[in-house]
C-alpha cells in the first residue's frame, strides 16, 4: 500500500506524539486533567474539556501542570513548555478574558474552539489567544462545508481544523450534519486547494464515530492527518464520569437506533442558550421514549429530577438522565486505561496503513 503522507509541521509542534496522531476530545467536565495527561503520556494529545464555568480552566490547567510534574511523567519525553495538553472552550458560553488569562498563565499547547454564536467570534478568540500565548495552537471544530469555507476565508485562520461528522456524540450540527465518509474527503480537497506556499496546508483531523483502529485507519485514508475520539474515552478509567453513565457506554449498542439528537435532555437539565445550529446526540432512555409518547414536559422534568437522587440507577434503559454519546457505542465493550486505548488503536492502525511524515528536504520518516 502506498504510504499516507502527513504534514511535516505536526511532529515539530507535538514532538511527543507517535503516529497516528490520536486525540482525546475536550468533552465538557468529563475530559479532566487526568484523562488529558494520560493520553499525552501515551503518545497522543489529550484535551481538557470546558468546565461548568470558564473559571474551571485555571483550576484544570493547574492540576494538569501538577500531574505533568509527577515522577512518572517527568521521566518521559513530554516537554514542560508549552504544556503537552490542550484545552477546549464553548465560545457561546465561555468568557474570553477568563479563558485567555488561564491560557497565558499555563501555556497549553493547543486551544480547541467550538460552538460560537457567530463565525467572527472564532476570529476574536483566535487573535486574543495568539496575543497571550503565541505557541498555543488554535484548533477549530466545524461540521459543515459552509463552515469550512467561512473559516478558510477568515483573517485569523486556525492551525488545525477538526471535522466533526454527524456520528459524533454530544453537541454537533442539529440538522445539517453529514457522515464522515463523505464530509471528510470533500473537506480535505477544499483545504488542499486553499493552501498556499506561504501558509501551507492546514492539517485536518477527523471526529465522529471513531472508536477503534479500523475507524482511525479509514479516516486517515479519507484525508485526515489525525483522529479524535470522544465517546471511546468515556470508557477510560481516568474519565470524570459516574459509574452508571460509564456502564451505559459499555452496555449500549446499535448506535443508529439507540442514540439520537435531541434537545430534550438539555432542557431537563436546565441547559439553555446553545446556538440553534447545535443539538446533542445521546443514548435514549425512558425520558426520551415517554417524551415521544406525549408525556408532558413538566412530568418528565419531575421524574428526571427524582432520578438525580438515584445514583447510578439514574442511567440505563429504565433511567432518565442525559447520557451523551456517539453512534460508535457498539464498538466499545470495556473500560480501559486511557493509555491502553491509545496504544491499542495505534497498533491496529499500524497493521492496516502505512503512515509516513514528510520531513525537510523531501525526506520521509515513519513516526
Amino acid at each position: 500500500m502506498p504510504p499516507i503522507r502527513l504534514s511535516k509541521s505536526l511532529p515539530s509542534l507535538y514532538p511527543w506524539v507517535t503516529s497516528p496522531f490520536i486525540v482525546s476530545a475536550p468533552m465538557r467536565i468529563m475530559s479532566g486533567p487526568a484523562l488529558a495527561v494520560s493520553v499525552s503520556r501515551a503518545g497522543g494529545l489529550g484535551f481538557i474539556g470546558p468546565g461548568a464555568k470558564t473559571q474551571d480552566a485555571l483550576t484544570n490547567l493547574q492540576e494538569a501542570s501538577s500531574l505533568l510534574k509527577a515522577p512518572s511523567t517527568t521521566l518521559s519525553s513530554l516537554p514542560s513548555t508549552p504544556l503537552p495538553i490542550g484545552i477546549g472552550f464553548q465560545l457561546w458560553s465561555d468568557d474570553l478574558a477568563t479563558a485567555a488569562a488561564a491560557i497565558q498563565q499555563y501555556q497549553p499547547c493547543a486551544a480547541w474552539l467550538f460552538a460560537p454564536h457567530h463565525t467572527a467570534d472564532i476570529q476574536t478568540w483566535t487573535l486574543r489567544i495568539r496575543e497571550v500565548a503565541p505557541n498555543t495552537q488554535i484548533w477549530v471544530q466545524v461540521g459543515t462545508i459552509a463552515e469550512v469555507h467561512e473559516i478558510l476565508t477568515s483573517a485569523a485562520q486556525p492551525d488545525v481544523l477538526v471535522i466533526q461528522g454527524a456520528e459524533a456524540g454530544g453537541h454537533g450540527r442539529a440538522t445539517d450534519g453529514m457522515g464522515l465518509m463523505t464530509l471528510l474527503p470533500e473537506v480535505a480537497d477544499i483545504v488542499a486547494m486553499a493552501s498556499s506556499p506561504g501558509r501551507g496546508k492546514i492539517p485536518v483531523f477527523a471526529a465522529g464515530g471513531i472508536a477503534d483502529g479500523r475507524g482511525a485507519s479509514a479516516a486517515l485514508c479519507l484525508g485526515a492527518e489525525g483522529v479524535v475520539m470522544g465517546t471511546r474515552f468515556l470508557a477510560a478509567t481516568e474519565a470524570r464520569i459516574s459509574a452508571g453513565y460509564q456502564n451505559e457506554i459499555v452496555r449500549a449498542g446499535d448506535g443508529a437506533a439507540s442514540t439520537t439528537r435531541t434537545l430534550l435532555y438539555n432542557h431537563l437539565r436546565g441547559t439553555f442558550g446553545w446556538p440553534a445550529a447545535y443539538s446533542p446526540r445521546g443514548i435514549t432512555n425512558l425520558s426520551f421514549h415517554e417524551h415521544q409518547a406525549g408525556k408532558p414536559f413538566e412530568e418528565l422534568k419531575r421524574l428526571h429530577d427524582e432520578a438525580l437522587g438515584m445514583g447510578d440507577a439514574g442511567w440505563g434503559p429504565q433511567g432518565r438522565l442525559a447520557t451523551y454519546a456517539g453512534a460508535g457505542i457498539g464498538l466499545i465493550r470495556e473500560v480501559k486505561e486511557a493509555g491502553r486505548i491509545v496504544e491499542e488503536v495505534r497498533r491496529e492502525v499500524w497493521g492496516k496503513v502505512n503512515v509516513k511524515v514528510e520531513e525537510e528536504g523531501g525526506r520521509e520518516a515513519r513516526l
